[in-house]
């Protein structure tokens, strides 16, 4: 079985002004359960979320992927208005059609990335057609659109195109590896001037390809490569990110933050010397601390109970190992959404620093790149304000032939230019494996 929508053209409005537009339209979100069996095996939701005009989060089995417009929400200020976005999904009149309606993420989302710099303007959407996948594996299959629209023969739920991989890649870094490292060299000192706690830098580099990169065919290794992760992609901007800033489902909120990293060389007895060292660093164990304890302030008001461990533990991916303590907490109320969550813990000192307004910016001062949506959340929300949201770390802008990566540090007072440096090029490898097929 294939479903397809017919929908009007998308509404592009405020944040602000997009309930009064929805309410205007007359957009109805209708939600169907999609076959189980053979029919269902056929939804493959890295290839409807893979494509340029597409959107997709994907966590283990749980997954979300988007076609279409219904409506593109600006916000001019970022995160600094999140419950305008709320109202837009609360105005949206939703038609529950069978029992799938009433788990987090079915009914009308809204999905896309912000950037790291919350004040920057921003948009995310409200897709036309949404297929679902949870836990269980159940799928469902949600439109936005007017009255009229009906379910007809479509190819959204089509296979991958047919695609010619590039197999020729030139690998440049804008900045030079000597005038990089000066730079931490620099931050270093004003770190020990006491002007900063820690201070994130980024660096990108870029990959040329001889032919376009396909966003799905980089997604599916991705998600090989890293099943533990979240895979997303919005359209040109993809990553796998092991990075949860919230969740909230119910008034069960959580998050994963991380920071301080180890190399991971395949051989267990010599991994589990590294991840000993790792644990034990005064300079890893501070910089841990200051991102936990930002996240637990940040979360603490709106909670009655959170849980925060006083000691991290290790989370192992592929290529390297990071310190990570996972934060459980339950809210006071169902009034707060996941956004809204979002904006509280929004850039934590983990992808920027301390204090985190100063780091900021500095930042955008010396790193000599727009970060855009890197190390920004990415996520969705549902009509119910629950939502999951990463930080776009283990990320790549990809236009046409050419793939612009990225990957930071924390520099803090005992940093070694040359070793952040090598940390870099260790993060960088999570996107180059998938991005570069030699």
């Amino acid at each position: 079985m294939t479903w397809t929508v017919e929908t009007p053209p998308p509404l592009v409005v405020g944040a602000r002004e997009a309930a009064a537009a929805a309410a205007a339209a007359g957009l109805v979100a209708r939600t169907v359960a999609l076959p189980d069996g053979a029919e269902g095996a056929d939804v493959d939701l890295l290839a409807i979320g893979g494509s340029i005009d597409a959107l997709l989060w994907q966590r283990e089995v749980f997954a979300l992927a988007g076609r279409g417009v219904a409506l593109r929400l600006v916000l001019p200020s970022g995160l600094d208005d999140p419950t305008a976005v709320s109202s837009v999904l609360e105005a949206l009149q939703a038609i529950p059609t069978d029992d799938e309606v009433g788990r987090p993420g079915c009914g009308p989302v809204v999905l896309g990335a912000l950037p790291f710099d919350r004040g920057a303007p921003a948009a995310l959407t409200i897709p036309a057609v949404t297929v679902g996948r949870d836990v269980t594996g159940r799928r469902w299959l949600t439109t936005v659109g007017p009255p009229s629209a009906t379910f007809e023969a479509l190819s959204v739920l089509a296979a991958l195109p047919e695609y010619v991989p590039p197999d020729s890649f030139s690998l440049v870094s804008p900045r030079p590896h000597t005038e990089w490292a000066a730079l931490v060299a620099a931050t270093v000192a004003a770190v020990r001037q006491g002007r900063f706690d820690k201070v994130v830098l980024a660096r990108e580099v870029q990959v040329v390809a001889n032919r376009e990169f396909l966003p799905a065919d980089i997604l599916r290794r991705l998600h090989t490569l890293y099943p533990s992760c979240m895979v997303f992609s919005t359209g040109t901007f993809l990553g796998a990110s092991p990075e949860l800033l919230i969740s909230r489902a119910g008034r069960r909120v959580r998050s994963h933050p991380m920071a301080g990293t180890v190399a991971r060389s395949g051989d267990s007895t010599a991994d589990a010397a590294l991840t000993g060292l790792l644990l034990g660093s005064p300079k890893e164990r501070e910089e841990h601390r200051l991102v936990v304890d930002e996240v637990a302030a940040g979360l603490r008001p709106v909670c009655r109970a959170l849980d925060v461990p006083e000691s991290p533990s290790i989370v192992a991916l592929r290529n390297v190992s990071h310190l990570g303590t996972l934060i459980e907490g339950e809210l006071d109320g169902d009034d707060v959404t996941a956004l809204e969550l979002v904006s509280r813990l929004h850039p934590t000192p983990a992808v920027a620093g301390s204090p985190t307004a100063s780091a900021v910016s500095y930042l955008l001062g010396v790193e000599g790149f727009d970060r855009g949506c890197y190390a920004g959340p990415v996520g969705w929300m549902d009509s119910r304000g629950d939502g999951e949201w990463a930080v776009a770390v283990r990320s790549a802008e990809v236009k046409g032939n050419t793939a612009r990566l990225f990957a930071g540090v924390g520099v803090v007072s005992d940093s070694d230019p040359a070793a952040e440096l090598a940390e870099t090029q260790l993060k960088l490898q999570a996107l180059l494996a998938a991005v570069v097929r030699p």
